[in-house]
């Protein structure tokens, strides 16, 4: 990774950080307790280790899910940001505001890999407006959701 400057947060914007430096290793984690603590089928992480991570606003809340590993969250709205462990953290790879460049290398916890995870690209594959059951709402959906880049306050003055 690059010695770029990459910003992230949560989805409500009550945690921001900012890191700077050189990424390590980006990888999926398959193992049950990454898959609880995402709520989903894995958990993609990056290593912070060789970077120094500045909390921009807010502070992240710890769960304790081992005897070594703390997890990071947004305390307001659940965002998974952060893994802990005695070795270094790693960054939830979706919190960056531009995670597309953060690609994953390896797979780990594979003994907990659900079945079905290796065929989701071969699922069919729809934009969100095709949902015709739900163009009723969507169509004037507005979102409450933090943007991709760092704000001066948050949320907006109207919404507060």
């Amino acid at each position: 990774m690059a010695d770029d400057i990459l910003t992230g947060g949560c989805q409500c914007g009550a945690v921001r950080f900012r890191v700077e430096g050189e990424l390590g290793d980006a990888s999926v984690c398959h193992c049950r307790m990454c898959q609880k603590a995402s709520g989903n089928f894995y958990l993609p992480l990056v290593s912070a280790r060789g970077a120094k991570v500045i909390w921009t606003r807010g502070e992240r809340k710890r769960f304790q899910s081992s005897n070594h590993v703390r997890r990071g969250f947004c305390g307001e709205c659940g965002t998974p940001l952060t893994y802990e462990a005695p070795d270094g953290m790693a960054l939830a790879i979706a919190a960056f505001d531009k995670p597309g460049g953060i690609a994953p290398t390896i797979q780990w916890g594979v003994e907990a890999k659900l079945p079905y995870v290796d065929n989701v690209p071969e699922l069919p594959g729809e934009e969100t407006m095709a949902d015709t059951d739900a163009t009723s709402f969507l169509a004037d959906l507005v979102s409450y959701q933090h943007p991709d880049h760092d704000t001066a306050t948050w949320p907006p003055e109207e919404r507060q």
